[in-house]
């Protein structure tokens, strides 16, 4: 099982706690200083240091000409990066909101995704598109979608989620080496900003040296035996939260942050599922055609994967906008008790 490897650098004793966009940023900074042809560029990048600090200091070291403020139009510079990463160099190129994807979408789809499959493999992208996702701070229906799951319907892209500072910087890492494009998608209330307070959980022990965390290695934050919780990003902590409270009760819940979902990890959610016998899926992202789905036809269409399973509970984003008012968009995305709820009810106790 890929959460049973041993990871060198988490095995390391650091008392260095970093949020994760310190995290992220330092992980960038190291990979800027090893390769020159490393640049980041996007919409408040430089001056602001990023909207949500996925930038905050890199200017001051790097300078304008590599770390770059852009006109808005995502068209623009999306493109202008995949030149670049087709032209040898590995640029960083930030979405300040998932939600903008839309207005870049062919740049993103058409030419990242598919130019070294049409060019028949004589070019290769190795690029990485970040993006801000998440909604919880009232940002009303443009400005507050997850939209893993269409991300990871597109292939072509690598698509990663990190939901700790550890799990970010390892993450980046890789990312910024990989010679295929990334979208790395980082929840805004993980980042640890002032502003938008983080849960208990996404600032952890980070080592100062570089380190890798392989694509397609599911992380079981919570071991268990009672019901399996899969889940990633913010929904880790809620899980947790969950769990803890569980416990009280005597039910033991095991929590399988997914951290990348191209490539998933199929292998350490089946495992799981064939211990507890009961699934619950937990995404930020809509219901219908996303994440929650794929992971139970993962599960089910596993050798023997329907005797393992007793139960099977989907908790997401109802098929609605995500509402600007705090009570409906508080109504709409699932907190810790929509997933005890699920949990629950996957046992049978209501």
């Amino acid at each position: 099982m890929a959460q049973q490897e041993k990871d060198p650098a988490k095995e390391r004793q650091t008392d260095r706690s970093l949020t994760m966009s310190r995290a992220m940023v330092e992980a960038i900074a190291h990979e800027m200083r090893a390769d020159d042809d490393v640049f980041y560029m996007g919409e408040d990048v430089a001056d602001y240091g990023g909207i949500f600090d996925s930038t905050e200091g890199l200017l001051e070291e790097f300078g304008h000409d590599r770390i770059m403020d852009v006109p808005i139009s995502e068209t623009a510079y999306i493109g202008a990066a995949v030149g670049a990463a087709q032209a040898g160099m590995r640029p960083i190129a930030e979405l300040m909101f998932v939600d903008f994807f839309g207005v870049g979408m062919d740049q993103i789809y058409n030419q990242m995704a598919k130019n070294t499959y049409m060019s028949g493999g004589s070019v290769s992208v190795p690029m990485v598109l970040t993006a801000a996702v998440g909604g919880t701070y009232n940002d009303a229906a443009q400005h507050s979608q997850t939209l893993y799951g269409t991300f990871a319907h597109l292939p072509g892209m690598k698509v990663v989620v990190p939901s700790t500072a550890y799990d970010a910087k390892g993450l980046m890492h890789n990312a910024i080496r990989d010679d295929d494009p990334v979208v790395y998608m980082f929840h805004k209330r993980l980042m640890g900003i002032g502003w938008l307070p983080a849960p208990d959980g996404p600032k952890t022990p980070v080592p100062e040296d570089e380190y890798t965390i392989p694509f397609g290695s599911a992380d079981v934050k919570r071991e268990g035996s009672d019901v399996t919780v899969v889940t990633l990003g913010l929904h880790v902590h809620r899980a947790l939260e969950a769990a803890d409270e569980l416990a009280d009760d005597g039910i033991d819940v095991e929590v399988v942050d997914l951290r990348t979902l191209v490539p998933l990890d199929t292998d350490t959610v089946r495992d799981s599922v064939a211990k507890t016998g009961r699934l619950v899926v937990v995404d930020e992202d809509y219901r219908s055609f996303g994440v929650t789905g794929e992971i139970v036809a993962q599960v089910a269409e596993a050798e023997d994967g329907l005797a393992d399973l007793e139960a099977v509970e989907r908790v997401a984003v109802p098929d609605v906008p995500l509402p600007y008012a705090r009570p409906m968009e508080n109504e709409v995305v699932p907190d810790a008790e929509d997933i005890t709820d699920a949990v629950r009810a996957a046992r049978g106790d209501e």
